[in-house]
Formats: C-alpha cells, structure tokens, sequence
C-alpha cells in the first residue's frame, strides 16, 4: 500500500499535535554515516588577544567581573560560549594586586598558565605558585579562587567541561563567604603526597575522581618530554606525546577531560589523524604549522587552536616545539564512543 504526499503529510501534521514525530523522516540526521561535528577549525593569535585582554583590565576589577575571561568562541558555535561543542576556552587576565573571589561550581576546569610572574590560586585550602607552561586543575565543586602577587599582569587559558554539564543540566554554583578561602594546608602538600612517585599508604583523592595533584609544573613535564625524545623515535602519528595522569590509579587526571602535551622536534611532521574527540590546544613553546581539516594554520607560542571532532590533524614544527592539548576523550572512553584513525605516513 501506497500512499500519497498529502496523505503522510496530514499524519506527520496530526502527530505533531500529540508532540510526537516518525522516526524514519529524522533517522538520517540522527544517525549519519559518520561523525559530523557542528564547530569549525579555527586558530586564536595572542598576538591579537592580548591588546584586548588588557584593555578589559581597564573597564573593570576581577572582583567587579568575578572572572575577567575572554571567551574563546568556535565562530561557527556563535554565542554558545563553546569552543568545541562540548568544550569551553578562554583567557584570563590577573592584574598585580588582584583577587579573583572565590566560589565552586560543578564544571571542571583546568589552568594553563600563559604569561606573568606571582599568579596564585587556591583550591580546596592549598593555593599554588602558576608559572608558565603549568597545567593546573580546579576539580568540580571545590573552591578557588586566583590572584597575583607580583608586578606584571598574570594571564592563562582556561578550560571548562561547561558545555558538557549544560547539556546535562548537572550545573551548580556557590560563592564562597569572603574574598579568599581559607589556607588549610601548605604550599606544595598535594605535590609532597603524591607527585614524587610516591602515595599516601591509604591514598585518596580529596577531589573524587580527579587526581589528587593540582599543579603539574611545565618544567618536569618539559624534562620528561625531552628525556623521552632522546630514548625512542617520535610516533609517526602523535609526535612524542605523555599525557598527565592521576596517581592513584594511572588514568586521565580529570573525569571529564583528558590532558596532554606533545613534543614535536624541529623539521618533525606528523602523519594525518583524526578521532572523535574535539581537540583544543596551546602552543607552550615553539612555532608550528598546524594543518586541521582543509585550513593551515601558522602557530606561535601562546596561540589557540581548536581541531573539531572526526577532522583530519596534522603538525610540522619549524623549531622544537611543545603543544598543550585537552579534549573530551576521556568521556569517549568511558562511553565506549571514542575511535581513530590513522592516515599513511
């Protein structure tokens, strides 16, 4: 039995007036052949950046702001506050003397500090030194807050799961009772603990399933990098790449985002990957061509990029660079959804 197109027509009409509709009219773009993700390449030059970031120094305090961010919106995501689709950036501006209040919220974010001397956070009553190159963790819903203490203006790159919590519609947030929390342990207690090779004999993570260290400093994971440069060849593929983990139990150092930093040898240029995890990056130290999908983009130190989910990413270092990466693959995993693949070398 046929039928015809004013017949189905008035059946689709009629269900929607029960807030219904006929799966096979939406199936294929439910289920395409493969995956094809909403946000497009793109590259953030802190060349560019910067000359604002410090403007809105001037308009505003971070106490007035609570967080004084440039977001770092995926052109084609306009006005959703995404980098990827399920990943927020931005880059935030300390000024000397300031404080970010403190609060806590159900996102996870992390830190990668990007310029100045003297910035501090605290969280969950440790605060920590951030230099350069750091990747520092704010685990969900425990408290923080930033400042800076020395003479220059302090800026970093913030990552948030913010995307990911709003679709769940899991987010919370809570100010905290005055400006600053209060310090319960020593500078570097957590690292002491559990960043020498070393645990607690009844280790466990004051942060759930996020790892007990909060600061990774750029200068060990730079030696690492280098000193496993010198013992194999680099992967064809993922250049020489050591991701940051969690003590406890050798896994991702956050539940809802996978780190990483990737070491590209001067002349080195990675063969074609692609994988369903969207990635953003930043250049620690460096320059590099990044090739995402069809579009090339030339990267100096600082710079942000971001390679949609399922898109062809390649790298060429013209000098010895490092390439902090974070992504939602660790979610992937965990669903069992995460695949890649790998072009020819």
């Amino acid at each position: 039995m046929t039928s015809t197109d004013a017949e189905r027509q008035d059946f689709y009409d009629r269900l929607g007036a029960q807030d219904m509709a006929p799966l096979w009219a939406v199936l294929k773009g439910l289920l395409p052949s493969e995956p094809r993700s909403k946000a497009a390449p793109h590259h953030w030059r802190y060349g560019d950046v910067r000359p604002l970031l410090l403007e809105s120094g001037d308009l505003l305090t971070a106490e007035e702001a609570e967080r004084r961010v440039l977001v770092l919106e995926n052109p084609a995501l306009k006005g959703l506050s995404r980098a990827t689709a399920t990943m927020y950036a931005g880059i935030q501006l300390i000024l000397p003397g300031e404080t970010a209040p403190a609060h806590r919220h159900s996102p996870s974010a992390l830190r990668f500090m990007l310029e100045g001397e003297g910035a501090i956070t605290a969280v969950g009553g440790e605060r920590t030194t951030m230099r350069r190159g750091d990747f520092v963790i704010t685990p969900s819903w425990a408290w923080h807050d930033h400042g800076a203490e020395g003479s220059d203006p302090c800026a970093w790159l913030d990552g948030l799961d913010l995307p990911l919590v709003q679709f769940l519609e899991a987010g919370f947030n809570e100010h905290y009772n005055d400006k600053n929390q209060a310090i319960t342990r020593p500078e570097g207690d957590s690292m002491a603990r559990y960043g020498a090779n070393m645990v607690p004999m009844r280790p466990q993570s004051p942060y759930g399933l996020t790892t007990p260290i909060f600061n990774y400093p750029y200068t060990q994971t730079r030696a690492a990098l280098v000193a496993a440069a010198a013992g194999a060849a680099p992967d064809p593929h993922e250049a020489v790449s050591l991701r940051y983990a969690n003590p406890l139990d050798g896994g991702w150092a956050m539940p809802t985002m996978s780190a990483w930093m990737m070491h590209l040898p001067a002349g080195f240029e990675t063969a074609p990957i692609r994988s369903t995890d969207a990635l953003v990056m930043c250049l620690a130290e460096g320059r590099l061509t990044a090739g995402i999908g069809e579009q090339s983009f030339a990267l100096e130190e600082r710079d942000v990029a971001v390679a949609p989910g399922w898109t062809w990413r390649r790298f060429r270092a013209e000098t010895d660079s490092f390439l902090f990466c974070f992504s939602d693959r660790v979610v992937h995993e965990k669903l069992g959804l995460w695949r890649e693949e790998r072009g020819a070398a």
